[in-house]
C-alpha cells in the first residue's frame, strides 16, 4: 500500500511539474520604422501592448542606382530614427519598456529598386563597394555593441552581392565580430537563404519570411496552412543541417486582395483593401511555426512610431496597426 502510495504521489508531482514548465521564450517583434523625431512613452506603449519583446531598428544608407558603388549614410537629410543619435535613442526608449533591439543596418536603392539585384560592372566597382559597405556595416556594428544590442543583422535582402563576393563576407564577418559580441544573423529574403554560405558563422538563420501559400482572393486558413508545409520542411532542414535556429527577420502580409500570392509585392502595388486575408495568413504562419522548437520568432513588418494615425481599415499596406491583424499578433504574442 505505501508503494502504491508513493507511485502516485510521484505521478502527480511530475504531472504537476509538466503543466508548469514555461514554454521557451520567442522573439515576438516588431519592424520599428524610425521617423524624423525622437520617441517617447507614447509610441513605445502601443508595441508593448502588442505582447512584443523585441524591436528591430532600421538605419538605411543610399546607393543611386544597382551598378552604383558609393553608400551615403548618416547625413543631413537623414531621418534622426536612422542616426547613431537617434539609433540608441529608440533603444534606450524602447529597452526601459523591457523590449529588446535588433539593429539591422539596410541598404535603399534609389526609386526602390530591389537590392538583391545590386551588381558592379568592374572589379574597381566591386572593390569599391566592398569597402563602402565594410564602413557602412562596422560603424553600426560598433553602435551596436555600445548600446548593447541583442542582435545585430549584418545584411538585409542583398543575394546578388553574396553570390558574386562570398569571400569578402566570410571576411566581414570575422571583422565585425571583433566589434559586436552579441548574436548575429542576416537577412535573406524567402528565396536566397537555401544557397547564403555563411550560416555556420552566425548565430541565427534570418530569413524575411515572404513565402507564397495561395492563389485565393482570400484563403482559408486550412488552405494557407497547407501552403506552407513544403516551405516549412525546406527550413527544418535547414535547422537540421546548421543546427542554429531559423529567424523571421521579417514577416507579414499586405491587407489586400491575394495577399499570398506574392506577399513580397511593396506598397506601390494597388489594390483591394482585404482585411480578412491579412489576418488569416498572419495566422496561419503563428499556427505552422511559432511553436516549433528550431523557430526562434521574427519581426513583423511594418510598425510606424504614430500609432494613432497609420493603418486602420481603409489601408492596404503592410502594417498591421489599427486592423484585426493586430489583434491576431497580440493573442499569439501573448503566448511567450
Amino acid at each position: 500500500m505505501r508503494t502504491i502510495f508513493l507511485m502516485l504521489s510521484v505521478i502527480v508531482l511530475m504531472s504537476s511539474c509538466s503543466m508548469t514548465v514555461p514554454k521557451p521564450e520567442k522573439i515576438n517583434g516588431v519592424s520599428f520604422v524610425a521617423s524624423g523625431d525622437s520617441i517617447s512613452d507614447k509610441h513605445v506603449n502601443p508595441v508593448v501592448k502588442l505582447n512584443a519583446n523585441y524591436a528591430s531598428l532600421m538605419p538605411f544608407g543610399f546607393i543611386r542606382d544597382l551598378a552604383h558603388p558609393e553608400i551615403i549614410y548618416s547625413g543631413k537629410r537623414q531621418w534622426f530614427g536612422e542616426t547613431e543619435d537617434g539609433v540608441k535613442q529608440y533603444a534606450s526608449a524602447l529597452n526601459k519598456k523591457g523590449i529588446k533591439i535588433m539593429l539591422k543596418p539596410q541598404i535603399w536603392v534609389s526609386r526602390g529598386e530591389f537590392t538583391g539585384f545590386i551588381k558592379m560592372g568592374s572589379e574597381e566597382d566591386w572593390q569599391t563597394l566592398e569597402q563602402t559597405y565594410s564602413k557602412f556595416i562596422l560603424e553600426f556594428a560598433r553602435i551596436a555593441q555600445e548600446m548593447n544590442a541583442d542582435i545585430f543583422c549584418i545584411g538585409t535582402e542583398l543575394e546578388g552581392f553574396v553570390d558574386e563576393r562570398p569571400e569578402y563576407w566570410h571576411q566581414l564577418i570575422k571583422e565585425i565580430k571583433t566589434i559586436y559580441k552579441g548574436k548575429l544573423t542576416y537577412a535573406a529574403n524567402w528565396n536566397e537563404f537555401n544557397r547564403t554560405p555563411f550560416w555556420n558563422e552566425l548565430d541565427y538563420i534570418g530569413v524575411d519570411g515572404y513565402f507564397p501559400l495561395s492563389q485565393e482572393q482570400t484563403p482559408t486558413l486550412a488552405e494557407s496552412r497547407k501552403g506552407w508545409q513544403k516551405h516549412k520542411t525546406l527550413l527544418k532542414s535547414f535547422y537540421d543541417t546548421y543546427r542554429k535556429p531559423i529567424l523571421f527577420t521579417e514577416f507579414g502580409y499586405r491587407s489586400i486582395d491575394y495577399a499570398g500570392v506574392k506577399p513580397w509585392l511593396v506598397d506601390r502595388e494597388d489594390g483591394k483593401v482585404n482585411l480578412e486575408a491579412q489576418s488569416v495568413l498572419t495566422q496561419s504562419l503563428f499556427d505552422e511555426l511559432w511553436d516549433e522548437e528550431w523557430f526562434a520568432g521574427g519581426f513583423v513588418w511594418k510598425w510606424f512610431i504614430d500609432y494613432e494615425s497609420v493603418g486602420g481599415i481603409e489601408n492596404n499596406r503592410f502594417t498591421p496597426q489599427n486592423k484585426p491583424a493586430e489583434e491576431t499578433i497580440r493573442k499569439q504574442y501573448s503566448k511567450y
